[in-house]
């Protein structure tokens, strides 16, 4: 596989995310989408490692790595604590219960 397919695959996987965050109203729905996002940017960082970087582009991949594991608990956090106060995790219901 070229650099070049390899960007046009994480291209193709950035833009499914794009549209399923877009598109989605469940909490769930768009951290997966935004999850899908990240892992096309980790495409992208493993990509030029392996074309083009060395070891240290290698770490820099472990690091992005790291950052999208903390997102996606974080994210998970939010969620459940949308679903114990509203008892859905549709995000168009916490925006209209503002307190």
């Amino acid at each position: 596989m070229t650099l070049e397919r390899t960007l046009i695959l994480a291209s193709v996987v950035f833009c499914i995310g794009l549209y399923g965050l877009l598109s989605r109203k469940q909490a769930v729905a768009m951290l997966l989408s935004v999850e899908l996002m990240a892992n096309a940017g980790n495409i992208v960082f493993a990509a030029f490692a392996h074309f083009k970087g060395g070891p240290s582009s290698q770490l820099f991949v472990l690091f992005a790595l790291a950052v999208t594991v903390a997102e996606v608990a974080v994210g998970l956090a939010l969620v459940m604590l949308l679903y114990r106060r509203h008892g859905d995790t549709i995000v168009d219901l916490a925006s209209e219960a503002k307190e």
